[in-house]
């Protein structure tokens, strides 16, 4: 049994005063984790952020957007592997109109999920020290993604 041990910081609160928003486009070249880490700091940092969250949407049903490790690249393949390994390409899938990666990148981005919510103070992600921000490509060959990028909070 694991024993939880609570110590909360100082609470803070901020008033809601903005919505900002950008789209990013992402140039996949292939199957794999793409890091988008920077750019969503530059998009905090270009709509002045403060307080607030960071929300992240992929308009895309073959892709996903995760937060994994960012430091050893060995992960992210591994990642991939296991993926592979969950939903693969000769499965005998129905539905295969746009190719035998189709459905299996539809199962893996169901997995994974298409957006992130990420809490921001101070104008910077409260990720984890070796977190970073990933678009994840299902499909073998180069696609162009889009990640809707969106603030909300107190900025200044």
């Amino acid at each position: 049994m694991a024993i939880v041990r609570s110590n909360l910081s100082a609470i803070h609160s901020a008033r809601i005063d903005t919505i900002r928003f950008a789209v990013l486009t992402v140039e996949t070249p292939s199957e794999g984790f793409f890091e988008i880490t920077r750019e969503a700091a530059r998009f905090l940092a270009e709509a002045k952020s403060r307080d607030g969250v960071l929300l992240l949407f992929l308009r895309h049903t073959s892709a996903s957007l995760v937060i994994q490790e960012n430091a050893d690249p060995a992960v992210r393949a591994d990642l991939v592997t296991a993926l592979n390994r969950v939903a693969p390409a000769d499965a005998a899938w129905v539905h295969d109109t746009e190719g035998p990666d189709d459905m299996p990148a539809h199962v893996k981005a169901m997995l994974n999920g298409a957006s992130l919510t990420v809490p921001v103070a101070g104008g910077k992600m409260l990720l984890g020290t070796w977190q970073g921000i990933y678009v994840a490509e299902h499909r073998t060959r180069p696609h162009r993604r889009e990640v809707v990028l969106q603030f909300v909070g107190a900025a200044g």
